[in-house]
């Protein structure tokens, strides 16, 4: 659950290096003639790939990329905390102009789309369309977000925003903001791009929390789903174990710069929650002293749930992978502090044939700062979504006009 750049402070903090430990996965590494089933972490000289899932064979031919070993960026990429904080504060920020909409939901909400520029005039209205979802309080301005546009934009695919509530300096017009389970947003966005782009076939792509946010839509609204594919990238998964983990050791910095940006958000529109003093603690919500605070003050109560262990447990994503009936890649860092390997749904991703989940070695937390592209460009990951989603796109029917 995670924005970039994190709001830490103005020079990074120095850095302890912390061992990262798992118990070993089932793994399938990929190579350019065969696909062996091995069992162990990669040799620590040679790093490879762990790929499993029950699509995984059906998906291994998209990729011309995974045959070759991840090799994080000398030094930066060695350790997960010193990558983290390198992609937040020192990766480029690609220029890219938007042209903002705002959508008005039955609840009299609103969300911001940002669409790129220019683009509806001069791409084909049949063109394949990318929805990008930033992680927690992030938006269209963060970094990993434009590269992935940039990437996507490159390949004449058009690309759209969805800024959760309250994020990128979105209006807000409820006491309501981001939140982890709810997924009736997303409906209503998948809704309106595909009623606008009736001829085209529409993916996504979700970062952190809104890999969370992505993954429950995919699973809870499996029947109405009219995505044709999605990836899901550093999920949380299971948001009580993240929880238990970002209060931990180092990982506290991650929580105080994630309750500052939700709190510095909140401080905008606290006028929207005062008039409800009785149920919202709108003083927590200013100045909550972790994330997990400021949910229990704000979050929970907006969804209704009577405490903040019921809202996490209930906003696991983990527990609908299960249900997920379109393609979905899953791409996970090992050594991520802040979404936790433990956390991911290995044996649910293996069971289901519409899942593949790629773990690399490293890469901590929105970081992969590895690749041609390394070590201000483009995260390692971008060149694998473009290849999965563009193997789908050259395999979909397209849907008829409505």
């Amino acid at each position: 659950m995670a924005t970039s750049p994190l709001s830490l402070s103005s020079k990074p903090p120095s850095i302890t290096r912390l061992r990262h430990q798992r118990p070993p996965l089932t793994t399938v590494r990929a190579s350019a003639a065969t696909v062996t089933t091995t069992t162990g972490m990669p040799d620590h000289h040679h790093p490879s790939l762990e790929i499993t899932g029950g699509g995984a064979d059906r998906f291994l031919p998209a990729f011309n990329t995974l045959h070759l070993p991840y090799k994080p960026f000398p030094i930066i990429g060695w350790n997960r905390h010193l990558e983290t904080i390198f992609a937040a504060f020192f990766r480029t920020v690609p220029e890219v102009k938007y042209r903002r909409e705002c959508l008005r939901t039955q609840d009299n909400g609103t969300i911001a789309l940002d669409w790129v520029y220019g683009d509806h005039p001069s791409l084909p209205s049949d063109s394949p369309i990318l929805i990008l979802l930033p992680g927690l309080t992030g938006g269209s301005q963060d970094s990993y977000v434009k590269h992935m546009l940039v990437k996507a934009k490159s390949k004449g695919w058009r690309v759209v925003v969805f800024n959760s509530r309250g994020c990128a300096n979105s209006p807000v017009t409820t006491p309501q903001l981001q939140t982890a389970s709810f997924t009736a947003d997303t409906c209503h966005v998948v809704d309106h791009v595909s009623s606008r782009y009736p001829k085209a076939s529409i993916y996504a792509v979700g970062w952190s929390l809104g890999g969370n946010i992505l993954v429950n839509y995919l699973g809870r609204e499996h029947r109405r789903c009219s995505l044709s594919g999605a990836v899901s990238l550093c999920n949380p998964f299971n948001l009580v174990i993240a929880d238990e983990n970002l209060r931990k050791g180092f990982n506290n910095i991650y929580d105080r710069a994630l309750r500052g940006g939700l709190s510095r958000t909140f401080d905008k529109h606290a006028s929207l929650f005062e008039e409800m003093h009785d149920e919202y603690n709108v003083q927590a919500g200013l100045n909550p002293r972790t994330v997990r605070e400021y949910d229990e003050a704000i979050t929970r109560v907006s969804l209704g749930y009577k405490s903040v262990d019921e809202y996490y447990s209930n906003s696991c994503s983990c527990h609908v992978v299960q249900h997920v009936r379109i393609p979905l890649l899953c791409i996970q860092a090992a050594n991520d502090p802040i979404a936790p390997i433990e956390a991911t749904p290995c044996s649910d991703i293996k069971d289901n044939p519409n899942c593949m989940l790629i773990v690399t070695p490293q890469g901590g937390h929105l970081g992969w700062v590895a690749g041609d592209d390394a070590p201000f460009g483009a995260p390692w990951t971008d060149n694998v979504v473009i290849e999965f989603l563009e193997h789908l796109q050259k395999n979909a029917s397209k849907p008829e006009s409505s």
